[in-house]
């Protein structure tokens, strides 16, 4: 393909825009949006920390292995035992003649004097205190089971307390998505709002033109005064700023739908503004939801602190565990440690660093608060809903209204155009009915916007934004993009 002798390179690569429905922009949004996509993370986030809680009631297993080196003295005080074996002996040795007859006593007096006198330097060559001292190491491998056996109501409340941390979660990211698809709809069917007020504006300046040149062709045959054509060109002039104004604003409505759905050539909507003619249903059918996100995730908020009430009473009550601990190197063992061991302990909190009744008090307030911030947040939901309701009705009732006005002001300028013509009205008259057409164009645009954007609040506040392609698909009026 050869591009035109001095095209600007930046043109030439620029990509053109892209045909796409309100369901495929929707589409596109949910996939490429990375703020979706963070909400969607925080879920699996809060999904897998809620499931990794399910565990706390099992026992907890761990292995260890430590290599030590010790030296361990020990000291015995002999002192005592030597003083008594002196004592015992010499008693024994002062007896023992008298149980021989009498021919041997002297003899044996003898013996036993002598071995009495040696006696201390024997006794004398035992220290006084034994001491013994070794030095080794040792490698000690072990496996160590600990299992909850009563907590007091912390385990349950910790797991409700997860529970509800992704319900918070889900509807955290519910809400964001249905205010991601709201900002779709007020952008992608905002573009089309600034696109056909471009295109009504410049109907306004060229019928302006037109009225202008009637007017230069009439002051040439001198049936118009000068200041009449001025009072032409004034009001041109007027219309041809307005349309530029329409364009920039156009402009900008391209640009940010473009951003938002991250498409480089810009986006061209094929899904045209749409009103539905019928009356809709009544408000009780909107008001009936309770599964709206943000109800969902106060009565999550609300489930939250009744956790915390329940985690809080549990510090009052006594804990039961069992444990364990096996030595997988029993014959590297120190002394003084066993084999094995198991048992169950029982441990109750007499006295508190933290004052345990007002923690529950706390605990209580907060869930009282979480039950009033559910309530008034439904209080809310339903004012919301019958608001977005009443300015749906609202806009339809106008849009409908505005038909005949439209067809009205057609005829009014045919009728003032030919009249201006033939010098048979005035050219005030002609401007007025060329500005009365344009408004009532405008009207009809930004009717058909309101209903459109009125209409997904209501089905957002209310849960109900999927039904918006229903209504889309059975609209009665369409103001092609």
């Amino acid at each position: 393909m050869i591009m035109p002798l001095g095209a600007p390179a930046a043109a030439q690569d620029i990509p053109a825009p892209v045909a796409m429905s309100f369901e495929a922009a929707s589409l596109t949004l949910a996939r490429e949006s990375r703020g979706l996509s963070a909400m969607d993370h925080e879920v699996r986030a809060a999904r897998s920390m809620a499931d990794s809680f399910k565990a706390l009631p099992r026992p907890v297993v761990s292995a260890s292995a430590s290599f030590i080196e010790y030296q361990k003295t020990l000291s015995i005080d002999l002192s005592g035992a030597k003083n008594e074996v002196s004592g015992a002996t010499s008693d024994f040795l002062t007896g023992l003649p008298g149980q021989f007859p009498p021919g041997f006593q002297e003899v044996v007096s003898e013996v036993t004097r002598r071995f009495d006198a040696a006696l201390p330097g024997l006794l004398s060559a035992i220290p006084d205190t034994l001491r013994l001292q070794t030095r080794a190491s040792s490698f000690r491998p072990t496996v160590t089971v600990g299992m909850p056996l009563y907590t007091g109501g912390a385990i349950p409340a910790i797991q409700r307390g997860a529970q509800a941390g992704l319900a918070i979660a889900e509807a955290t990211s519910a809400q964001a998505h249905d205010m991601a698809e709201l900002n779709l709809v007020r952008t992608y069917f905002g573009q089309q709002v600034a696109e056909q007020l471009v295109a009504s504006t410049e109907l306004t300046r060229d019928g302006l033109d037109r009225h202008l040149a009637d007017a230069r062709k009439l002051e040439a045959q001198g049936a118009l005064s000068h200041a009449r054509v001025l009072e032409v060109r004034v009001a041109r002039d007027a219309a041809d700023r307005a349309a530029l104004r329409a364009e920039l604003e156009s402009t900008t409505a391209r640009d940010t739908l473009a951003r938002l759905l991250d498409v480089e050539g810009g986006v061209q909507p094929t899904t045209a503004l749409f009103v539905n003619a019928q009356h809709l249903p009544p408000k009780a059918t909107f008001l009936a939801g309770s599964d709206q996100p943000q109800a969902m995730g106060a009565d999550a908020a609300r489930s939250v602190a009744a956790a915390g009430v329940d985690l809080a009473r549990s510090r009052y009550r006594p804990q039961a565990f069992a444990f364990g601990e096996y030595n997988l190197n029993r014959n590297d063992a120190l002394p003084t440690e066993p084999d094995w061991i198991a048992g169950v302990a029982v441990r109750m909190t007499l006295l508190s660093n933290v004052d345990r009744r007002k923690t529950l008090d706390a605990a209580h307030e907060r869930e009282r608060a979480a039950a009033d911030a559910a309530a008034e947040i439904r209080k809310t939901i339903s004012s919301e809903t019958i608001r977005a309701y009443d300015l749906t009705e609202t806009a339809r009732r106008t849009f409908l209204s505005l038909d005949s006005s439209a067809a009205a002001a057609e005829e009014n300028l045919r009728v003032q155009e030919l009249s201006f013509r033939e010098g048979e009205a005035t050219s005030a008259s002609a401007i007025d009915a060329q500005a009365a057409i344009a408004s009532v164009r405008t009207q009809r645009i930004a009717a058909a916007y309101e209903y459109d954007l009125a209409l997904a609040g209501l089905l957002i506040a209310s849960h109900q934004l999927e039904s918006f392609g229903d209504y889309l698909a059975r609209a009665d009026h369409r103001l092609a993009p």
